[in-house]
């Protein structure tokens, strides 16, 4: 009996190789033609790569960009070329099972890579919008420095301190970005003030006569002057001009040539800056006379005698 069943276990198994080696035979021209296929998609995929690489090239100067398109074709036409593949070994209902799956494969990986993916379109955003290049000054997200470096996922800024700090793409195109460099040009700005007894059109023609003297501003824009308030002790003044120089080291020198210009325009003229000043009222308005104040306080420490004190004395 076992040796009866062990038979016929050996015929099922001889029945089952040999429909597998006539399902190979018959399979045997796809095959090969499917091997083939693969071989010609592989090597089209990296001569595709090359020319999408150079064709971005001619049209962007972002290189990371560029990469990430010419790669992002070549994987479409691999995954295009295996479905056909195959379908060549009539493998149809797998081709769609992969499809399935892709889908919830991609769902699965668009979860779990949420944030990458969106500071790499964000990346790619930044490079189609050009907001700023490499040395740019630029303030965003709190921090003020020098374009170092853009990837696709983060962008590097030096700061004027030298530490660099990485960004991710998402907080630059999410926060306001201001460039200082892109207009060519900047405003530099300081507020003063000067005493109460002062002329006041004379202070302002004085002082816009030091600037225009003392600095190389950019051609068609004045220099500009305003009082703005009445401060404890002066008379407050704003006091701008514009150069053509972006350098925050350039910008910090031009201001400070300005000031050390309307000191010594203002010492040559006689106009005081003063300091702060407080008044106090001793009977003038309000107030009591300060000898009154003065007695009072020695005659409660003891240092003036009483009456009786006076009488017997003499």
């Amino acid at each position: 009996m076992i040796l009866n069943q062990f038979g016929q276990s050996f015929d099922i198994l001889k029945d089952k190789i040999i429909d597998w080696y006539e399902g190979l035979v018959a399979l045997l021209p796809n095959l090969v033609l499917a091997i083939i296929l693969l071989v010609a998609i592989m090597v089209s995929a990296r001569f595709l790569k090359k020319w999408t690489l150079e064709a971005f090239n001619r049209f962007s100067d972002n290189k990371a960009v560029n990469k990430l398109l010419s790669s992002f074709a070549t994987g479409v036409f691999i995954i295009a070329g295996l479905f056909v593949v195959l379908g060549v070994l009539n493998l149809d209902k797998t081709v769609t099972s992969l499809l399935a799956g892709a889908g919830i494969v991609g769902l699965a990986l668009g979860l779990a890579f949420q944030e990458p993916i969106i500071n790499t379109i964000s990346g790619i955003l930044i490079s189609v919008r050009d907001l700023y290049n490499i040395g740019d000054l630029v303030k965003t997200n709190d921090y003020l420095g020098k374009i170092d470096e853009v990837k696709l996922r983060t962008t590097t800024l030096r700061k004027l301190s030298g530490e660099l700090v990485t960004l991710p793409n998402k907080l630059v195109i999410q926060n306001p970005l201001e460039n200082l460099t892109a207009s060519g040009e900047r405003r530099v700005e300081f507020t003063c003030g000067i005493s109460y007894g002062e002329d006041l059109e004379m202070v302002k023609k004085i002082s816009l006569e030091a600037i225009e003297n003392a600095i190389d501003t950019m051609k068609g824009k004045e220099v500009e002057f305003f009082y703005t308030e009445y401060g404890d002790s002066s008379i407050n003044f704003v006091l701008r001009f514009w150069i053509d120089l972006c350098e925050q080291k350039e910008y910090f020198a031009a201001r400070s040539e300005a000031i050390m210009a309307l000191k010594a325009a203002y010492n040559e003229n006689n106009i005081t800056i003063p300091f702060p000043i407080r008044t106090l009222d001793f009977g003038i308005k309000g107030g009591k006379p300060l000898s009154k104040e003065l007695y009072q306080s020695n005659k409660e420490n003891g240092e003036i005698p009483k009456k009786s004190e006076e009488v017997n004395s003499e």
